[in-house]
């Protein structure tokens, strides 16, 4: 329980660190949200009444800690380009990105785990060799790439789905989930080739140990040494950097997500950015920032479980 509550602690804390960093950030860029909204003929004293008004002509220190009160509460506030709230606005949009990041990271264990098993198990092997040549070509490859090569293949020779006809989850679930596959199998590829490498030689590593060997010699077949022992210690390295992924993940579908015409959150951060609606940008980042702490307090958790030891160090 002290180690859950220590790592909830250290969530918490990432969590106002984030807000305060990206509320200061935007602080300080160049531009102004007042005038962005009111454009170029406006007047300076219009510009300063809706500076008011919106808050923006208090000290920076008081204006985010309006807005962390205001956001604790529920209230993101609003958005100055749609005049509405940004929860109302983020609603339809939060779990979109979020199954498409759900998506890529089931689909990186589905494959990264048996590839990465496999090869250790036929290390040195042509097959192996074979596999890892592909592997490091996969890796190299970027996301948004293999996106637009996934989109021509399948989308526009095959006909396999079609690109930019995006199906609504409330028209049609299956249709949803049919069309987040190709842009989740673009973000997943080149991390199943980091995990597959990872989790290879993490197994290789593990299978030289000699506790191996005595299982072995106590009568243990291979399968039983591997799934038993082996898998288990070679799991704890990996999920780190499966922590480190969702990140990587939720970072690439907001670009994935330009590519396929997805309407995520990914497209409308873009848009806020450009049109200086910070309490947008300010939403979604601390909505990102919350998805991937929280996936990364489950994996520290599942760590802790796997490996006690873990707990009692920490």
């Amino acid at each position: 329980m002290k180690y859950i509550v220590k790592k909830a602690g250290t969530l918490i804390i990432t969590l106002l660190i984030v807000s305060f960093l990206s509320f200061f950030a935007f602080s300080i860029i160049p531009g102004d949200a007042a005038r962005s909204r009111l454009g170029t003929e406006a007047t300076q004293e219009q510009v300063e009444a809706l500076q008011k008004e919106m808050g923006l002509d208090k000290p920076v220190l008081v204006q985010y800690g309006n807005w962390l009160k205001n956001f604790i509460t529920g209230d993101m506030g609003e958005s100055y380009s749609y005049s509405m709230p940004v929860s109302d606005l983020l609603k339809d949009k939060i779990p979109i990105t979020v199954a498409l990041t759900l998506l890529s990271f089931f689909l990186i264990l589905l494959i990264s785990i048996p590839l990465g098993i496999f090869t250790a198990q036929h290390e040195g092997k042509w097959l192996d060799r074979a596999l890892m040549v592909l592997n490091q070509v996969v890796m190299s490859v970027p996301g948004f790439f293999l996106g637009i090569l996934i989109t021509f293949v399948f989308g526009l020779v095959l006909k396999w789905f079609t690109p930019g006809a995006y199906v609504s989850i409330s028209e049609s679930f299956s249709g949803f989930l049919s069309y987040l596959i190709p842009p989740s199998v673009a973000i997943a590829l080149p991390r199943c080739a980091m995990g597959v490498k990872m989790l290879r030689s993490s197994v290789i590593s593990q299978m030289e140990k000699d506790y191996v060997r005595t299982a072995l010699a106590r009568g243990n077949s291979g399968h039983q040494v591997m799934y038993g022992h082996v898998l288990k210690n070679a799991l704890l390295p990996v999920l780190t950097f499966w922590g480190m992924t969702i990140a990587d993940i939720v970072a690439n579908s907001i670009i994935i997500e330009q590519v396929f015409t997805i309407p995520g959150m990914g497209s409308l951060l873009i848009t806020s950015i450009s049109n200086r609606d910070y309490p947008v940008v300010l939403g979604i980042i601390m909505l990102i920032a919350a998805l991937v702490i929280v996936i990364n307090f489950i994996v520290d958790i599942l760590y802790g479980k796997i490996d006690p030891r873990i707990r009692v160090e920490q």
